[in-house]
């Protein structure tokens, strides 16, 4: 390892990174955090985030070829492999998946903890999903930790933390900012194609901003900003459910629209709260593209001036 990387990990505290909602989009964000922040002697990795945050998406850009022992989107009745690992067999796996919360439904928690610890203890790396679920009684915190909300928060924790629950309280208070800004997008997006005739495949550039998402366009589109504001106005209003319509659509009312990330949004579209889009494109003079900005929710506070616990050390 280069020893500029290596002391970017040792002094490393929380780095924050955009989630993006797109699954390729969220892949190489993923791909970026193992090659900046993974070692190889990193054997507990702990993922947090709620349901349809994108864990599984992102573990799989994280360890390329790991197979998850379940998924959000279904149950993997196979036994998890880490319970059959035993360090006398030559070839068993070097990297284990465990997902504590559909885990807990069938096996007591110190049988998991006792899994989790001999693996780690014979070197195997175990990257644990829901790690907050377990670590009341595994006597030690990951390595790396890692919560997916609104944002990507990667942190290498000391005594001092971050702690798990510190991790899930930022992103369980940010997910619903994400979920707002991909479905406000999604349906944005599709009234561009419908209305407007752009097309959904073709190459217009997505981004991510806080509480809300960026569409790019090489050209200054001929839209006005106000009469798209209210089209996304009307659609937000009939509060229609917001589903699954297969592995790259979803289904908004009766509108079906191109996503490869369909299970990050809310439920209904009522569910948007406050959103308005910015009344100008702005230019990007970098890459001469004119950015149409969509934002949803008010401003919040996350929490992340409360990651770290400091302890009084008297002289």
């Amino acid at each position: 390892m280069d020893p500029r990387q290596l002391s970017r990990v040792d002094t490393l505290i929380y780095a924050v990174y955009y989630a993006p909602r797109g699954r390729y989009r969220l892949y190489m964000v993923a791909s970026e955090i193992a090659r900046r922040y993974l070692m190889p002697t990193d054997y507990l990795i702990g993922i947090i985030g709620d349901e349809g945050s994108g864990k599984s998406t992102l573990i799989k850009g994280l360890f390329p070829g790991l197979e998850l022992t379940n998924e959000d989107e279904g149950v993997n009745l196979r036994r998890a492999p880490i319970y059959s690992f035993s360090p006398e067999d030559y070839f068993s796996g070097h990297t284990f998946h465990i997902d504590v919360r559909h885990e807990l439904a069938f096996v007591q928690k110190y049988k998991i903890k006792e899994a989790i610890r001999r693996a780690i203890e014979h070197k195997r790396r175990v990257v644990v999903e829901h790690f907050d679920l377990i670590y009341d009684i595994l006597g030690c915190n990951a390595q790396v930790l890692i919560g997916i909300g609104e944002e990507i928060i990667v942190a290498r924790p000391t005594v001092f933390g971050p702690f798990p629950q510190n991790i899930k309280t930022i992103v369980d208070r940010t997910i619903k900012y994400r979920l707002m800004a991909h479905s406000a997008e999604d349906i944005t997006t599709a009234i561009l194609e419908r209305d407007y005739n752009y097309k959904a495949r073709t190459p217009l550039i997505h981004s991510d901003i806080r509480h809300g998402f960026v569409i790019n366009f090489p050209e200054r589109p001929n839209i006005d900003l106000e009469e798209l504001e209210n089209k996304v106005l009307e659609v937000i209003k009939a509060d229609v459910p917001i589903s699954p319509a297969g592995e790259d659509a979803i289904q908004v009312g009766d509108i079906r629209i191109y996503c490869t990330g369909p299970r990050t949004h809310v439920d209904r579209s009522g569910q948007i709260e406050n959103f308005r889009l910015l009344k100008e494109f702005r230019l990007n003079p970098l890459t001469n593209e004119f950015m149409l900005i969509g934002m949803v929710g008010q401003k919040a506070i996350a929490g992340f001036e409360d990651i770290i616990e400091y302890m009084d050390i008297e002289d």
